[in-house]
């Protein structure tokens, strides 16, 4: 079971009991442009993460609810 401080444990493949996790939400406002930061972040790294992390901000922006900014 993963652990996030704001939804506590989840049940995700391939992450460790008690790995601590950050969730992004397609409702939060900033999470598309954390996701673009931490693309930036992982190529100037050298991982190959950039198509990956692109089509998750694309199924973000195809996303039809209400933004807003994190709680």
């Amino acid at each position: 079971m993963a652990v996030s401080q704001k939804y506590g444990k989840l049940a995700i493949p391939r992450i460790e009991d008690d790995e601590p996790i950050f969730i992004l939400r397609a409702r939060d406002a900033l999470a598309e442009s954390a996701i673009q930061m931490y693309r930036l972040l992982a190529e100037a790294h050298g991982c190959s993460l950039g198509q990956l992390m692109q089509e998750e901000v694309e199924a973000f922006q195809r996303w039809q609810g209400k933004k807003q900014l994190p709680d």
